[in-house]
């Protein structure tokens, strides 16, 4: 097959492709080598020399994985590389996108962890857009109220959600993450703590840039406290076995 859904592709002839620096999951750096690779960035050798090794390699920044037919997926960048208080290097992208399709309820995710001792994540429901300023709204979309009257929720906005209000689709997000975590390669990459947001990403917000993605420094500063309340709680990480206490 010529095409792979969500790969980059093959290399084409005369060019070179190689990960660097792989990790236990054998995802690395993307490294390029041939005719279309620049020759450097003019009048500026240091910032060459950070882009271009001694071999003519250029270092694209770029975190990828190849499958079996050497098709190329990237995974993230490694700016957005976690690393742990435990020092272990972790890709958030592959984590986000597993939960998202864990539960479709999910319209946003961010992986936390940076030099902490456990990683936690930041959600989002699928809610409805404003058409003129294009804001996300309260109400959820049909999708979202379609899954929650599956749950046998009643909810119809995101505050009767947010905060742990439903008990049902509380459960059924947390049953997701479980799927998650029991696919981790190690405890370091099993998410401890969640919480979802009183409202969705967004461009106005500023949490998306103009190709939505993630603006991953804007949403820690935004969300500096809710974050902060996850690692300075006491509170046993909500499982199956310790639910939300009744109301």
């Amino acid at each position: 097959t010529l095409h792979v859904p969500l790969s980059c592709g093959k290399v084409i002839p005369g060019c070179k492709t190689k990960l660097c620096n792989l990790d236990s999951e054998k995802i690395g750096e993307i490294c390029f080598w041939g005719r279309h690779v620049f020759m450097g960035y003019l009048n500026m050798p240091d910032k060459t020399e950070e882009a271009l090794d001694e071999e003519g390699w250029l270092h694209s920044g770029d975190l990828g994985k190849l499958d079996e037919n050497d098709f190329l997926f990237i995974t993230g960048r490694i700016k957005e590389l976690i690393i742990t208080a435990g020092g272990e290097n972790i890709p958030p992208v592959p984590i986000e996108d597993a939960v998202k399709e864990a539960v479709p309820l999910i319209s946003n995710a961010m992986l936390i962890g940076d030099k902490r001792k456990f990683l936690s994540m930041l959600l989002t429901i699928k809610s409805e857009v404003n058409g003129e300023t294009g804001s996300p709204e309260d109400e959820l979309t049909p999708e979202a109220l379609e899954i929650c009257q599956k749950l046998g929720s009643s909810s119809t906005r995101v505050s009767d959600i947010a905060g742990g209000r439903d008990r049902a689709v509380h459960a059924a997000i947390q049953e997701g993450i479980n799927h998650v975590n029991e696919k981790a390669t190690s405890n370091a990459q099993r998410i401890q703590k969640w919480m979802i947001l009183d409202q969705d990403f967004s461009i106005p917000g500023g949490e998306l840039g103009p190709t939505m993605k993630l603006k991953r420094p804007v949403v820690m500063k935004m969300y500096k406290d809710q974050i902060e309340s996850f690692y300075k709680d006491v509170v046993t990480p909500i499982t199956p076995d310790n639910p939300l206490p009744p109301k």
